[in-house]
């Protein structure tokens, strides 16, 4: 056996032809769905809102901070939302995924994952003026998010640790029920 026809090259053209196909199908799908109007550009740029978020800052300036100051994040947590997560994270948890399942469980329906949920936190946190980096988070978690719920996380300060590091409260809401309480420290850097 030649090594240009050697177990290892066969496999590599095999992946090779396999990926083009495939990409070719995927690209050839998004075409089609882009001539009926559909979006099919998932991705999100560096600092891009989008109409569907909701985001409210008591300050802009990052050298103005002080306790009290707020910022909320807000969004609906979709289907396709849970999914993405599911597919990103590999937490193929049925009680998120399956509704036949779900509905035998406590909950009665499917939910949104904890961590999903939690992650409005983070993006709340992003929206702060300056270079966020993230040093903690505790959390506690109260009540399950539906699919579907529109969520609202808040960050207040609640203390300056001094060198540009502080402690926020962190919560996150869906209506009127608090599913995560807790706290983060961040620091506040020159972007």
């Amino acid at each position: 056996m030649s090594s240009e026809s050697s177990p290892s090259t066969l496999t590599d053209a095999w992946v090779r032809n396999s990926t083009y196909f495939l990409d070719s199908v995927l690209a050839a799908n998004r075409a089609t769905l882009a001539a009926f109007g559909v979006d099919t550009d998932g991705d999100v740029d560096a600092g891009e809102e989008r109409p569907e978020w909701t985001v409210e800052l008591t300050e802009e300036r990052r050298d103005a901070l002080a306790v009290g100051d707020k910022v909320t994040f807000s969004k609906r947590l979709t289907d396709d939302d849970v999914r993405a997560f599911a597919a990103a994270s590999g937490d193929t948890n049925p009680l998120h995924l399956d509704d036949e399942y779900a509905e035998s469980t406590m909950f009665g329906e499917r939910i949104v994952h904890g961590t999903l949920v939690s992650g409005l936190i983070s993006a709340a946190l992003a929206r702060l003026p300056g270079l966020v980096i993230y040093l903690s988070q505790d959390e506690e978690f109260h009540n399950p998010v539906a699919i579907g719920d529109r969520v609202t996380a808040e960050c207040e300060i609640v203390e300056d640790l001094g060198e540009s590091r502080y402690r926020l409260r962190t919560t996150v809401t869906s209506g009127d029920e608090t599913a995560i309480d807790g706290e983060a420290v961040v620091m506040l850097d020159e972007p």
